[in-house]
């Protein structure tokens, strides 16, 4: 049975590139190429890369990216968008929690709850950190973005998603648990053919103290954990509890 990540992203492109998330692409790819100093030859893995907004911007830059998704019709949403952009981008299916590279690129990505923390487990989740950090050559970057779990502590997580909401999406029954801080929630959402869609999920969150250790223990170092709003990230911009996610940046 498929999980509720791979139910969501079935016929949904066109809504995903609509997301109100997805218009700080350019001042990201922006601070991206500061973490790596503008370094053209730095070898680039987006893990979840969705409909490859993030990759094919770097593409358009002179960076070689390898893009990584579990879902198949975000990839083809993504080929067609680089061919369109005029660029190459070895786009690939896999399976964050089984990624086979050993040491190949520079940079790795998981933006926007690429992969993590999405899974069902938090030994999945781990995985897809190892998988990671594996990755990297050594002196190699990390920047990623997870849910942070300060502001449930602080805010109803269902009344911050029902604010949100957008159009043609609704979430309803979220209950946080405290012992485990993961939210879970029924998420109605309308595909790009106009079908309803009631989808069941399950999210972790992570408090920051959590996340160093974790990235600690897959080898990774030098780590600032900062705040994350869309289209500003910022080196000067400190986690508070009125951030929805954390902004991370480590070297291996």
């Amino acid at each position: 049975m498929a999980q509720w990540y791979e139910e969501l992203f079935v016929n949904y492109s066109k809504k995903y590139d609509r997301e109100d998330f997805t218009l700080g692409t350019i001042q990201e790819v922006d601070f991206i190429e500061q973490e790596i100093a503008f370094d053209k030859g730095c070898r680039i893995l987006d893990i979840g890369c969705g409909t490859g907004r993030h990759s094919i911007e770097l593409a358009k830059r002179g960076y070689k990216v390898v893009g990584v998704d579990l879902s198949e019709d975000q990839l083809k949403s993504a080929r067609e968008k680089a061919s369109e952009a005029g660029v190459e981008v070895e786009f690939k299916q896999a399976d964050a929690r089984d990624l086979d590279f050993d040491e190949e690129f520079d940079l790795v990505l998981m933006i926007c709850e690429g992969a993590f923390p999405l899974m069902e487990t938090d030994e999945m989740n781990y995985q897809i950190l190892i998988n990671a950090a594996t990755s990297l050559v050594r002196g190699g970057k990390l920047i990623m973005t997870t849910l942070n779990g300060l502001f449930p502590l602080f805010h109803s997580v269902k009344d911050f998603i029902n604010e949100n909401s957008q159009e043609g999406c609704s979430t309803k029954g979220n209950t946080f648990d405290l012992m485990t801080f993961r939210d879970h929630s029924t998420y109605e959402i309308v595909d790009d053919d106009g079908n309803v869609k009631t989808l069941t999920c399950n999210e972790r969150y992570y408090v920051p103290s959590e996340m160093r250790w974790l990235l600690r223990s897959v080898g990774m170092r030098e780590i600032s954990i900062l705040g994350c709003e869309i289209g500003n990230w910022s080196r000067d911009r400190e986690l508070t509890t009125e951030d929805y996610e954390m902004l991370i940046v480590a070297r291996y």
